[in-house]
C-alpha cells in the first residue's frame, strides 16, 4: 500500500504537551488547549485584582501582601531627606491605612523635602523680612519716615562701602540701623534732611538754634532747616 504523503508531511505534536490536549490519534487538540488557556487568564486577572470592599479582611490582607504593602505602618522605613520631614507616625499611619507601599511611602517624604521644603524656607524668609521692616519702622520714627530714609541709607551704603559688607548690613535692622547711624556720622546733613516736614516745633527748633552748627559753624542746610522750620511755624512776616 502506497504511504500519503501529505499526512507524512503534518508536523508532529510536542512530545511534552499534556495528554488531555491530545485527541484519539495524538493531534493537538486546539479547542481544548484555548478553553484552558482562557481559564488561566481569567484565574490570573482575578488575582491581581483589589478585593471588593466588603471581601473578607484575610483577602484583603494577601493581596496588600502582594502588593508590597507591610502588615503595620511601624514597618515602614524611612531615609529622611531633611530634619524636618522625617518619619512621622501618625502619617505613616494614614498611608498604611490608603494601601500604600514601602516605596510609595519613601516617594511621599521624598516630594515633601523637595517641594515643600522651598515654600517653608520663602514663607519664613518673608515673615522675618516683614519683622525686621516693623523694627526698622518703629526705630527711625514710623513707616513714612523709613520710606523716606531707606533710599538715602541705601545710596550712601552703596558709595562708601563694598558690597559684600552694604549687602550684608542691608539684611536685618540691626544691620539697616548701624548704616544709618554711618551715615548720620559721616553726612549728617543726609540724615536730617529725611525727617518730615511737619515734625519740627518751635521748641525743637530753639534747640537747633542752640547747635554749633547754626550759630557757630553756621552749616548753609542746618541754617536753612532752622529758617524754614520758622516759616512753615510763621510764616515769613
Amino acid at each position: 500500500m502506497s504511504e500519503n504523503l501529505l499526512e507524512a508531511a503534518a508536523p508532529d505534536a510536542p512530545e511534552d504537551v499534556p495528554e488531555k490536549f491530545r485527541d484519539e490519534a495524538g493531534a493537538l487538540r486546539v479547542d481544548a488547549l484555548l478553553k484552558s488557556y482562557k481559564e488561566l487568564e481569567k484565574r490570573m486577572s482575578q488575582r491581581f485584582a483589589p478585593p471588593a470592599p466588603d471581601a473578607p479582611e484575610e483577602e484583603k490582607q494577601r493581596f496588600r501582601r502582594a502588593i508590597g504593602v507591610p502588615d503595620s505602618h511601624e514597618e515602614y522605613s524611612v531615609e529622611a531627606k531633611h530634619d524636618l520631614c522625617g518619619p512621622d507616625a501618625e502619617v505613616n499611619k494614614r498611608l498604611h491605612e490608603a494601601g500604600f507601599t514601602c516605596a510609595q511611602v519613601q516617594l511621599v517624604y521624598d516630594l515633601a523635602a523637595e517641594r515643600l521644603l522651598p515654600l517653608i524656607a520663602e514663607a519664613a524668609a518673608d515673615y522675618e523680612a516683614e519683622k525686621q521692616r516693623g523694627k526698622l519702622a518703629e526705630a527711625l520714627g514710623g513707616e513714612a519716615q523709613f520710606k523716606r530714609l531707606a533710599p538715602q541709607i541705601a545710596a550712601w551704603g552703596r558709595a562708601n562701602l563694598p558690597p559684600g559688607v552694604f549687602e550684608a548690613l542691608s539684611t536685618t535692622a540691626e544691620g539697616v540701623l548701624a548704616l544709618h547711624g554711618m551715615m548720620a556720622k559721616a553726612e549728617p546733613s543726609l540724615a536730617r534732611e529725611a525727617e518730615p516736614a511737619g515734625s519740627v516745633d518751635e521748641q525743637a527748633l530753639r534747640k537747633m538754634m542752640r547747635d554749633p552748627r547754626y550759630w557757630r559753624t553756621r552749616e548753609p542746610e542746618y541754617v536753612k532747616r532752622v529758617t524754614e522750620g520758622f516759616k512753615r511755624l510763621f510764616g515769613n512776616s
